[in-house]
């Protein structure tokens, strides 16, 4: 039970913006395949098979830089083998060269965890500076053992846990600041079955949300329709359509310090939609289609009622980028618009990662390199929490 959730977790942390790499042992490839897992990591497996094969490094020390290490499902026999400094395996060998965090999620039943042994394997990785999770009590995966301590801890408290070793000095710069943040696509229906949309992924609004909450802030995110769970500690408004996205923006970004404009609203919508499934037709089908409100413009044009809020932007182009980038944070009042490349490979909707350019008003701009969506929400916030205090501080020359 422990090894199948395997691909949970790893899921888990990239959604929060960690990058990933996968160690299976021979152990735990008897439980699950390496397809579950390279597709949860995104990236291939190593195993004690790839140890071996011919490559310029040597793939435990290159594994072994890892920020982090997390063990899931360590069993009693991986805890012995590192207690006891063995490397006959790309774990083990892994785990002797590594020099970043160490985590332990054990899971056995109760009477391996309770052996004297085990306790002092554990105590001599603890004496290491290695962390544990768990075990917790619950049910057993075998039959007959019942429920007694020893079972995994669930992939979201592995992942926390992971992500505050890697994090425990997150800035509270936006401690009192309320954050709004817009993500996803939106639908505009034709009918009560059809409708227009895109392929918004909403992954690069919610990285944002993710962090400013990290970071102290009061966060509201109105979100189109989406498949991620919401965020833990941020307030979440579901929509469908451009008009209701407004609405919900409109409403929390009167009190907002910083807004933050991600998602893909549709231009569009039917100008008088059926109020009943249309009937397939043989030929051509005309739909008469009327803009949608411009809600970052709308915003912009209150800019001036709103002396210190900041407000973001995002644009895609395909050439002549920052140029259009500039004159759309002029035209819609934004301090800074953060421009998409789609034809750009590993950026495109639904991607974890992202390669932006920074746009100012007046044409400055800061090239980003391809970097995980979470990544670039910080330097985002960054930016915004330095604009934020050059409002609230001016300098006088």
């Amino acid at each position: 039970m422990a090894a199948v959730k395997a691909p949970s977790v790893l899921r888990r942390l990239r959604e929060r913006g960690a990058r990933v790499q996968v160690i299976a042992t021979r152990a735990a490839l008897e439980f699950i395949t390496p397809l579950s897992l390279s597709t949860a990591a995104d990236t291939a497996v190593a195993t004690d098979e790839t140890w071996f094969e011919s490559r310029p490094d040597a793939q435990h020390l290159a594994l072994a830089r890892a920020d982090a290490v997390v063990i899931v499902g360590a069993s009693a026999d991986l805890l012995a083998r590192a207690a006891g400094g063995h490397g006959a395996d790309l774990a083990a060998a892994t785990l002797l060269s590594v020099r970043g965090h160490v985590l332990w999620v054990p899971a056995m039943n109760e009477q391996m965890w309770r052996h004297p042994a085990v306790h002092a394997n554990a105590a001599t990785l603890r004496g290491w500076g290695h962390q544990f999770l768990g075990p917790e009590v619950g049910a057993f995966g075998s039959r007959g053992e019942g429920v007694g301590l020893g079972r995994m801890a669930e992939p979201e408290d592995i992942a926390a846990a992971a992500l505050a070793l890697l994090a425990p000095a997150v800035p509270q710069d936006l401690a009192g600041v309320r954050v709004v943040v817009s993500a996803g696509p939106t639908r505009e229906y034709l009918d009560p079955v059809r409708f227009i949309s895109n392929p918004s992924s909403g992954k690069m609004g919610f990285a944002v949300a993710q962090e400013a909450q990290s970071r102290g802030a009061e966060v509201t995110l109105v979100t189109g329709p989406v498949t991620l769970p919401d965020p833990a500690g941020v307030r979440v408004v579901r929509i469908e359509t451009a008009l209701e996205m407004k609405a919900a923006v409109d409403e929390a970004a009167q009190t907002a310090g910083i807004v933050v404009m991600t998602a893909a609203i549709a231009d569009y919508r039917a100008a008088t939609p059926a109020s009943e499934k249309q009937a397939k037709v043989a030929g051509d089908v005309s739909i008469h289609l009327t803009p949608n409100p411009d809600i970052l413009a709308g915003l912009g044009a209150e800019q001036p009622h709103h002396p210190e809020r900041v407000l973001v932007g995002f644009a895609m182009e395909t050439h002549a980028g920052v140029e259009r980038a500039a004159l759309k944070a002029q035209r819609k009042n934004a301090d800074f618009i953060l421009l998409n490349y789609p034809t750009r490979e590993g950026t495109a909707f639904g991607g974890d990662d992202n390669q932006v350019t920074l746009v100012r008003p007046d044409a400055t701009f800061e090239d980003w390199p391809r970097i995980s969506k979470r990544e670039v929400a910080r330097k985002l916030l960054d930016e915004a929490v330095s604009i934020r205090r050059s409002k609230s501080f001016p300098t006088h020359h």
